[in-house]
């Protein structure tokens, strides 16, 4: 007889679609009360003596003869983080940083945004859309920290612009090691400053940073762009995304080696009954998942939509790219989608929180959520070789600029001279994203 886990295990997807979603639905409407409450009580004024709390902790930390002192982490619960990893935390030396979720100042003769870490993107998104700004690197997921991208390697589909989010931070505020308060800027301290993209927190305890904001429309104008040779698509996202007129928004959904679908929109307003009438929003619980809307355009010569900003920067966000798919097959079905698409998106927190050991083994050996950044001179080559690893579709791809700041590269790899764009002092790299269910351990389902 198989145990309770085995049993969870086996029939995730009928345990997922009966309890879990109204389940997730629940828990996620307590986590967004307890968010907006949090938010409206938040007293950002209070920020420096939330920082010296953190101080405090970290020197008592630091106190401690090194044969006792233990290695220190925040004490952000492993499961409201979206990485696949479940780190011990209870064996480590937690500095309560949970407060740290308030948008501190915005600075419009200045452009930017300051921000204490654990701001999610989707709190940001409400904050600065309504009063017409946007991050100038803005992540898809709802759920994702600012922090957290931060000192990770977030890119969006406005890269081939601005660069990477690390390059669109003005200031970092850490707690180093012995407690003392840092703000690290490219003037102030530019090793450090360099250091800390990519560092994932291994430097310093991220306590604010400033960020570079830019203006928006309230839609954008998509043009959808079949292509149906893997030569054509690479060389056209290259040429679009080095253009002078480059679009605002730039992005590929490979769902072939040779077939893609290449994404260009810039902002817009829409102001006539014409463009009126091509309004699609995206997000609504009924419309097909994004990709899967993409998709239908392979068939023909494409087209265009307009779609409100906020739909499209959350995008991918009910299916998780396409990550829900392997999880609720049934997912983007008319019906499901009608009847229960209300109930989406998984939250990605529930799922961590909720999962067995076996799942979160499966996680780790069974499925592949992977980013890699590399040249677009690589891009034949690097989708060709993903697709003879891991045998599945599709496949993100987006541009990304990846300046070349000489001796002050930090932990990023300087460019190579072939691979900068003629006349400026970047190259345009590339975000291949493969998620999902590896075909080999697909069949080996069956």
């Amino acid at each position: 007889m198989p145990s309770l886990e085995e049993f969870l295990t086996r029939h995730r997807t009928a345990l997922l679609v009966g309890v879990g979603l109204p389940v997730g639905f629940v828990f996620d409407a307590v986590l967004r009360a307890r968010a907006r409450i949090r938010e409206f009580f938040g007293a950002p004024e209070r920020h420096d003596e939330r920082v010296r709390d953190v101080q405090e902790q970290v020197r008592r930390w630091a106190a401690q003869p090194d044969g006792e002192r233990k290695p220190m982490c925040t004490d952000r619960r492993t499961w409201q983080n979206l990485s696949t990893r479940f780190e011990p935390k209870h064996r480590w030396e937690k500095i309560r940083m949970g407060s740290l979720h308030n948008v501190l100042e915005l600075d419009e003769d200045k452009m930017t945004v300051r921000v204490e870490p654990f701001v999610t993107v989707g709190q940001l998104a409400r904050y600065l859309n309504k009063r017409g700004y946007m991050l100038a690197v803005h992540l898809e997921i709802a759920d994702a920290t600012i922090g957290g991208l931060a000192l990770a390697a977030g890119m969006t589909t406005h890269s081939h612009k601005v660069g990477m989010l690390f390059e669109t931070i003005r200031a970092w505020d850490v707690v180093t090691a012995d407690g003392e308060l840092r703000r690290v800027t490219e003037e102030s301290d530019p090793e450090l400053y360099r250091a800390l993209p990519w560092s994932h927190g291994t430097l310093g305890l991220l306590v604010a940073l400033e960020l570079d904001i830019i203006k928006i429309k309230p839609y954008v104008h998509m043009r959808y762009i079949p292509m149906r040779t893997q030569d054509g698509y690479c060389a056209e996202m290259y040429r679009l995304a080095t253009a002078d007129d480059a679009p605002d928004f730039l992005e590929a959904t490979v769902f072939s080696k040779h077939e893609a679908v290449i994404m260009a929109a810039d902002f817009a307003d829409v102001d006539t009954a014409e463009k009126r009438r091509k309004v699609n929003r995206i997000g609504r619980w009924y419309k097909p998942w994004f990709y899967k809307h993409v998709e239908t355009y392979l068939d023909g010569d494409g087209g265009d939509e307009y779609i409100p900003l906020q739909h499209y920067l959350l995008r991918h966000n009910r299916s998780i790219f396409w990550v829900v798919a392997h999880m609720i097959p049934m997912g983007n079905h008319p019906l499901f989608r009608m009847f229960i698409g209300w109930l989406m998106p998984v939250r990605i927190a529930f799922l961590k929180f909720s999962t067995t050991p076996a799942v979160r083994k499966m996680t780790y050996t069974m499925q592949v959520f992977q980013d890699i950044v590399l040249p677009m001179s690589a891009m034949k080559r690097a989708v060709n070789k993903a697709a003879e690893i891991f045998e599945m579709f599709p496949i993100l791809l987006y541009p990304s600029r990846v300046y070349d700041h000489g001796e002050a590269q930090g932990q990023l790899r300087q460019p190579a001279p072939e691979d900068i764009v003629p006349g400026t002092d970047h190259a345009m790299y590339f975000d291949l994203g493969v998620y999902g269910v590896p075909g080999p351990i697909v069949r080996g389902r069956a």
